[in-house]
């Protein structure tokens, strides 16, 4: 059976958190799948943090380290997920830079592969803040809005995905779209595809500064509204 394993992981001025994020994930992809990789793809940072990552890349021969000029969250993750269908991957599960989530909860994701066409986690207990949970009870809100599914955890960055329908799904998405996770969940569940939501924990961030306030996730938020009606509109023709 082909399960060969990307983790893709985008990092934007990550330096005090990625080695302890690549100590921690590099483990996943020594023990699932085959021929797996962990790709980091730095989103073009001011610190030292694709410097780093070269640096741990030399005696880890399954990391890949990329950079790119800056482009946001949602066009790296996008980025990343074109890297790993374009270079073999089955599967595709990805995670965020910034140490929230655990390695630890991974296994269950991967035993669902072939029961679900992508497994998201559902962030039922949160330590990242009130704000937060309220951010993403509006997300969830706007996603019914545009593209009338009820999606549980649009946004969570712990997903499982097989290559076949993520690489038919990004079609839809634009390069430079900011929501991509979330346009793909609403995806997912539009096409009635096999979607599943497994709890997981979901931890403060580990070290830095989160790059996002929240006059910018309103702003994301309201711009991205366009975009998921013009989205769903293509999913809907199809």
């Amino acid at each position: 059976m082909a399960d060969r394993l990307f983790i893709i992981i985008p990092a934007y001025n990550e330096q005090d958190n990625i080695r302890q994020v690549i100590e921690d994930w590099y483990p996943v992809v020594d023990k699932y799948g085959t021929d797996s990789r962990l790709v980091v793809i730095d989103d073009g940072s001011r610190d030292n943090t694709y410097e780093i990552l070269k640096g741990l890349s030399h005696d880890r021969p399954k990391l890949t380290a990329l950079t790119k000029p800056n482009g946001g969250h949602g066009a790296t993750v996008l980025y990343g997920y074109k890297y790993a269908l374009d270079n073999g991957a089955d599967y595709v599960f990805q995670t965020d830079s910034d140490g929230q989530t655990l390695p630890s909860e991974f296994e269950p994701f991967w035993i669902a592969r072939d029961k679900y066409d992508i497994t998201v986690g559902y962030r039922n207990k949160r330590r990242d803040g009130l704000m937060r949970v309220f951010v993403t009870k509006v997300l969830r809100l706007v996603v019914y809005l545009c593209f009338k599914v009820y999606v549980l955890d649009a946004n969570t960055p712990y997903r499982l995905m097989s290559a076949n329908t993520l690489r038919d799904n990004l079609k839809y998405i634009p390069d430079d779209f900011f929501l991509t996770n979330v346009a793909l969940t609403a995806i997912y569940k539009k096409k009635r595809q096999k979607v599943h939501f497994i709890p997981i924990s979901f931890r403060p961030r580990q070290g830095g500064k989160n790059s996002i306030n929240l006059v910018k996730i309103i702003k994301v938020g309201i711009e991205s509204i366009r975009s998921f009606i013009v989205i769903n509109d293509k999913v809907g023709s199809n």
